[in-house]
């Protein structure tokens, strides 16, 4: 794919109608640990579902002859769709026994599984819910290393925790196909180091016409078609 993929007919996020339209439609389950005492602090649990997304897709089960390369190969010939699910105590248990894996972030834990069909989720996390899974800092997050890999949200919008990290897991993956295998052996290796920020206003148009990749969600769930909504800014990129 291109830098600016979404560009492309062949995107997996177009908002238009296109020919991955016509491919089984399938979906990547992320849940995230939300228990009443202590919920993770929103950008850890953006930047530990990102990095659940390339844990995912560098998996050797992912790869090759893996057991899930299959489903992964068909999710990512259709559109890429990811959905954000919470789950507490006995409901997490319940998810933690689906074939997956946890990713463990400074507070936030997201359990990643392999693909789906869109209308074929696994009982134990159909029935978890989508909606309010919203998420504060207790403080402001640090400056952005940006000698490290930053996906920068854009900071017009408005959305949910769930629907961030969703976003954030689409950009991870959009600088995830523009590595060379060498580059993406040595981020693996790092155990995959990146911040998630908003961008400050000024610098959204400047890093949204650099050349880098960018997201555009297909609108279905809470933003308009075709918004920005994340830029993947790895050094090896740029």
């Amino acid at each position: 794919m291109s830098p600016d993929s979404t560009a492309t007919g062949d995107s997996p996020f177009r908002s238009e109608r296109t020919a991955r339209d016509e491919a089984p439609q399938f979906v990547l389950p992320l849940v995230v640990r939300m228990e009443k005492a202590a919920p993770p602090a929103r950008t850890d649990a953006l930047e530990t579902a990102a990095r659940a997304v390339l844990v995912m897709l560098s998996d050797e089960r992912s790869l090759g002859d893996g057991v899930w390369a299959q489903a992964v190969r068909e999710w990512q010939d259709a559109r890429i769709r990811k959905v954000v699910r919470r789950a507490r105590g006995a409901e997490w248990r319940r998810a933690e026994g689906l074939d997956g894996i946890t990713v463990t972030g400074k507070s936030a834990e997201v359990r990643v599984f392999p693909p789906v069909p869109l209308d074929g989720w696994p009982k134990d996390l159909a029935r978890l819910q989508v909606s309010g899974t919203d998420l504060d800092d207790p403080e402001a997050p640090a400056e952005a290393d940006t000698s490290q890999p930053v996906l920068w949200l854009n900071p017009e919008l408005d959305m949910s925790a769930g629907k961030a990290m969703a976003q954030a897991g689409h950009g991870a993956q959009l600088a995830w196909w523009e590595l060379s295998d060498e580059e993406r052996a040595a981020w693996r290796d790092a155990g995959f180091p990146l911040a998630v920020r908003t961008a400050e206003r000024g610098r959204w148009a400047e890093l949204t016409s650099g050349g880098l990749p960018l997201v555009r969600d297909a609108g279905f769930t809470e933003i308009a078609p075709g918004s920005c909504t994340v830029v993947a800014d790895h050094p090896a990129l740029r």
